[in-house]
């Protein structure tokens, strides 16, 4: 023991092996002599445990260029969504537009005009490059961005009505991903909530018994990820901006999902619709929030639109600079914007839109090429079919619209799911997929390139 512990190389030593050169020309000394540090404590421990018989300089150095390599790799990285759900949350939600990832390059390779006027030659507004276009889809007079909805909620609310009572359907108190609650925001925003009706039912008349004097403004929540059905109702736009207005009070509504256009045009939500920015805006919202990254298609933001005497207030809180967007959310949120004014083309340029309007041939077709190749790679001890599912919009969106899809199981009698799905993680780039009935599922939905959801196993 005691001469293997004399033949171990010391740091000094390693950085001039030829295996670590790169390293230390691509890092810095430090950095490597750190990894070399690490790994030599490992290679003592294997000694004084009996777990290591010889010591090679080589193989040590190797080691340390490997633990170099795994320090400097990425965190953040590109992976394949072959879940089945196109508006992934954890996965980053929507996919950005060629248009727009381009003018998010222009945003991050130089100085851009974010906040200075041209024409003017002076300071300008951020919210400028897109409060124009959002006006233009919406109706609203006027529109602010921040970082997300939860965030436009809670600005709204703390302009309007901190201090104050909000007034808000029991069956509308909605928790969002992450287990962040309403009730919490409205707290947050420094108001008191007040609830009104009952879980399943809430009338016009339980909205006008709780307007007191402490009460600013009533608030309308589309519950975009879940549905009451049965004996069920609710109070519309229209009826509440009629009793907001003979009391006196702003009507804000949280839309959430960020629709801009009706999407039973391209053949979704068909049973049961989900709510367009600008017809509650024209039955009678003052404010309307809603989510950049989900139906809309573009890159995370909350936008808050309606009447321009509450959106210049809203603007000139503190808490708007706290919350508000860089120039890349600004600059792919206009590109995204700026597609909705040709909806025959939108389809075809909207990733998002394009993987949930995506015709079941395309999908079938797609799903086929990719079964051969993972049959040529994966060999005959794993059955790989192609079979009907359904996919789903996803963050919250059409939460009771199934969408027909196709899907690749693959399974072995040797190995379970799990393992099979650890095997297509490990991937580069990670191929996610997800399990049901002990199968391992690639749902092809969102799949355009077979390639894709092939593995590279060398990795």
């Amino acid at each position: 023991m005691k001469n293997l512990y004399r033949e171990i190389p010391s740091v000094d030593e390693l950085l001039r092996c030829d295996e670590l050169k790169r390293a230390v020309s691509l890092y810095s000394a430090p950095f490597v002599a750190e990894a070399a540090r690490i790994v030599l404590s490992g290679v003592r421990s294997e000694i004084k445990n009996g777990r290591r018989d010889h010591v090679d300089r080589v193989e040590i150095a190797t080691a340390v260029a490997l633990s170099v390599g795994e320090a400097t790799k990425a965190n953040f990285r590109r992976v394949i969504n072959a879940t089945g759900t196109v508006l992934h949350t954890n996965l980053g939600r929507a996919v950005l537009s060629d248009d727009a990832a381009l003018n998010v390059l222009l945003a991050a390779k130089g100085a851009v005009n974010l906040e200075y006027d041209l024409k003017g030659a002076r300071r300008g507004e951020r919210d400028s490059h897109v409060e124009g276009l959002i006006s233009e889809l919406t109706g609203a007079e006027a529109a602010c961005v921040v970082n997300n909805n939860a965030a436009a909620v809670l600005l709204a609310l703390n302009t309007l009505a901190e201090g104050s009572e909000v007034v808000v359907s029991r069956g509308e108190q909605i928790e969002i991903g992450g287990s962040f609650r309403l009730p919490e925001i409205i707290e947050k925003s420094g108001c008191t909530l007040k609830e009104v009706g009952t879980t399943n039912r809430t009338h016009v008349s339980d909205y006008t018994s709780a307007v007191g004097s402490e009460t600013a403004l009533f608030l309308k929540v589309h519950t975009s990820n879940y549905r009451v059905v049965g004996f069920a109702s609710g109070v519309s736009i229209p009826e509440l901006s009629k009793v907001a207005t003979e009391k006196g009070l702003p009507l804000v509504e949280d839309l959430g999902s960020g629709s801009l256009v009706d999407l039973g045009i391209f053949g979704l939500g068909e049973r049961l619709r989900e709510p367009v920015v600008r017809e509650s805006i024209e039955a009678g919202a003052d404010i309307v929030t809603f989510s950049g990254d989900k139906l809309l298609g573009g890159p995370q933001a909350g936008i808050i639109a309606g009447k321009k005497e509450f959106v210049d207030r809203i603007r000139r809180n503190p808490l708007k600079r706290a919350l508000r967007v860089d120039k890349l959310t600004i600059a792919a949120l206009e590109s995204t914007l700026m597609l909705y004014r040709n909806l025959d083309s939108l389809p075809e340029k909207l990733p998002a839109l394009r993987y949930l309007t995506r015709n079941l041939d395309d999908i079938d077709e797609t799903a086929r090429r990719s079964a051969l190749l993972l049959r040529d790679l994966l060999g005959s001890d794993y059955r790989i079919d192609v079979v009907d599912g359904t996919s789903q919009a996803g963050s919250g969106s059409l939460p009771a619209d199934e969408l027909p899809t196709k899907l690749i199981s693959i399974s072995n009698d040797y190995i379970r799911a799990e393992a099979i799905f650890a095997i297509f993680l490990e991937s580069d780039p990670p191929v996610l997929g997800r399990i049901c009935n002990e199968t391992f599922l690639l749902d092809m939905r969102a799949i355009e390139d077979p390639d894709m959801v092939v593995p590279n196993l060398s990795t």
